[in-house]
């Protein structure tokens, strides 16, 4: 079950993708993650990178988000993305961009959004092949003083040049590293 944890949304069921290729955001993880950054949550722009069920950009607007941006290119995770927004009542505080991260990107960059928070999943795999942080320094998405959350798997040796890490955080299977 995946769930809202807490603010206006809190308690709604969200749907799961139908593929075991979408990992879902643990309850405990997710709120040791919010507990983390919840006074740069309110008011922010967030970005939920490789969104997956959306549960994360969900779960800021709950927290006081005041919009927040989904990149997936999978067409079933768009689909429950969507399906997630309208559970919440929360279509007006969001998009969605079916696009690959890296090209995701480029077309916000283009559209001069900035983020205060970026939240970024990507399958494992990926971050052994490239760095999904280097699109988002080249294209200057970040606001000044923003923060980039990266969840990788504990065992993934992810370093990145572009971001300094801040803080880590290990819980079961999971790492979160908080840049700056």
């Amino acid at each position: 079950m995946i769930r809202v944890i807490s603010g206006k949304y809190k308690g709604k069921r969200l749907k799961r993708v139908p593929s075991l290729c979408v990992r879902t955001m643990p309850d405990k993880l997710k709120e040791c993650l919010f507990n983390i950054i919840q006074s740069d949550v309110k008011g922010t722009i967030f970005l939920d990178g490789f969104a997956g069920t959306g549960s994360v950009g969900i779960e800021a607007l709950s927290r006081g988000a005041d919009f927040v941006v989904f990149i997936d290119e999978y067409y079933p995770s768009v689909k429950t993305i969507k399906a997630n927004l309208v559970k919440c009542e929360a279509g007006h505080e969001a998009r969605i961009i079916r696009k690959e991260f890296n090209r995701a990107v480029i077309q916000i960059a283009k559209e001069e959004m900035k983020f205060g928070l970026i939240f970024v999943d990507p399958p494992y795999k990926l971050l052994e092949e490239r760095d999904p942080l280097k699109i988002i320094k080249k294209r200057e998405i970040l606001e000044k003083g923003g923060k980039i959350i990266l969840r990788h798997y504990f065992k993934t040796r992810f370093k990145t040049k572009y971001f300094d890490v801040k803080r880590k955080l290990t819980i079961g299977d999971d790492t979160l590293v908080f840049f700056e």
